[in-house]
């Protein structure tokens, strides 16, 4: 059996239903599983076997969190950070120049950019991710979504692996290009094929598997009813974009006379096993439907202020008692897997968009543990309490950057600091970041083959197109 203690811990923010915080605590893990959390004095009396072999933590100047849940995300994106083409670009004419692109994913390439969004994620306090993967060009292997799944395993992350789809190409009205489309018959044989392969339901599962076709623009009306009804049949959940753009909003409008929520709710999708990414452009009635039928929303703030496209009314969701996560989005549309800086944007966007007493930092932490958690239909993570899987940050908080701002240690994480690379990330009670290093990455190595293949990505693309993607439209 493996024993973890982690000691003298300056403030433990465990996250419960009281929000308890514990000053000089201890938290005590066997294997996977929290098996005490305490003062560090009470915790240490009540160990068995003391003087068994036991690995300790001395967590004097840090403070602990729940790891941080993110709940949507595109890893293959990490290969298109930053192309001057599409730097200010809206959603739609983003995408269309994007797809031309992304086209240009290999095997290689899947794995390499998962490689490199999990170490970030990692490094800035993630534990468990979600990723929803939908590029499988018709000249390219048809198990791209393999490859991320094996980068995740092989690191270490809690994964939830969610098989995306696009089967509404250009010339049936869509906005991808028709070789980037499948039709419903390949993508729910390669649904069903993840889920027997993959899928794992039971507590502490580090792998599970959800449906998630694209958009309301890039999918049939067809694809989403069937994949909605199969994934129940399958008892797995379901994930898509929507009402991110008012450009959306038109398109739903004009091809299905109905709002994006409405058409979504038409076809059977809402319900708690259901979450969308974004929700910016949702209206207070959408958001009382919301919250009746226990759907969820992972809110990317920061992608949401790159491409323009709004600020989610995230309050009046948190005060209707919608189920509201946290989430980085595609680094293509934010340009980094920055966990913690995601919590900072969303403390500071919504002071503007709501209110400075808006947004506490307690419910930005609510969100990004327990509503992640929530969302995910995850009851064994997400707090740090006995019984709750040993999925802990520590950060340290004798830096420069926190200087000055221990009046509050849990706030400094939101409010102060100069980095967000923390301290050390333990998932299932395994140590992967420790002195804010990764301990299951080359990084070194990764970063050369992640450079070396997305430049790879935009000359062949280039040679294709004859678009100058290293040229800013402006």
């Amino acid at each position: 059996m493996k024993r973890l203690l982690i000691k003298n811990v300056k403030v433990i923010a465990t996250v419960d239903d009281k929000k308890t915080r514990i000053e000089n605590g201890a938290i005590y893990i066997e294997n996977n599983v929290i098996k005490d959390v305490g003062p560090t004095k009470q915790v240490i009396s009540r160990i068995q076997h003391p003087g068994s072999s036991i690995q300790i933590i001395d967590a004097t100047d840090k403070v602990a969190l729940p790891g941080l849940i993110n709940t949507h995300h595109h890893l293959y994106q990490t290969l298109n950070r930053n192309i001057p083409a599409v730097q200010d670009a809206e959603l739609f004419d983003w995408i269309k120049i994007l797809y031309e692109i992304w086209r240009e994913i290999t095997p290689e390439g899947v794995y390499v950019s998962a490689q490199v969004g999990i170490g970030e994620l990692l490094l800035t306090g993630c534990t468990t991710t979600v990723d929803q993967f939908y590029i499988f060009p018709k000249d390219k292997p048809k198990d791209l979504i393999d490859y991320e799944i094996k980068a995740a395993k092989e690191i270490g992350i809690r994964f939830h692996s969610c098989r995306g789809s696009m089967s509404l190409g250009k010339s049936k009205g869509g906005l991808p290009p028709d070789d980037l489309v499948q039709s419903e018959e390949q993508i729910l044989k390669d649904s069903e094929r993840l889920i027997n392969k993959y899928h794992d339901p039971k507590e502490f599962s580090m792998l599970r598997i959800a449906l998630a076709p694209c958009s309301p623009f890039s999918v049939t009306k067809e694809l989403l009813k069937e994949t909605v009804e199969f994934a129940r049949k399958k008892k797995v959940r379901c994930h898509t974009h929507i009402a991110e753009t008012l450009d959306e909003e038109k398109y739903c409008l004009k091809t299905h006379t109905m709002r994006p929520l409405a058409y979504l709710e038409s076809l059977g999708w809402l319900g708690e096993d259901v979450w969308f990414a974004h929700g910016i452009h949702l209206n207070d009635e959408e958001i009382k439907l919301l919250a009746e039928t226990k759907t969820g929303i992972a809110h990317c703030p920061t992608s949401n202020l790159r491409l323009g496209s709004g600020i989610a009314p995230i309050r009046k969701m948190l005060d209707e008692g919608v189920a509201v996560s946290l989430a980085v989005d595609g680094s293509a549309s934010n340009d980094s897997s920055d966990m913690l800086g995601e919590l900072r944007q969303c403390l500071l966007i919504h002071r503007v968009k709501s209110g400075i007493e808006s947004m506490p930092v307690d419910d930005v932490l609510w969100m990004a543990t327990r509503g992640g958690a929530q969302i995910l239909g995850r009851d064994d993570m997400g707090s740090i309490e006995v019984g709750k899987a040993a999925d802990i940050i520590l950060i340290n908080t004798k830096k420069l950057g926190y200087a000055g701002g221990m009046h509050d240690p849990i706030a400094a994480i939101l409010f102060s600091g100069n980095s967000h690379i923390v301290d050390t990330t333990i998932v299932n009670g395994k140590i992967l970041v420790q002195d804010g290093k990764l301990l299951n990455l080359d990084e070194e190595k990764v970063i050369e083959k992640a450079n070396k293949i997305a430049y790879e990505m935009l000359k062949q693309a280039s040679k294709k197109t004859g678009i100058d993607y290293l040229k800013n439209k402006n």
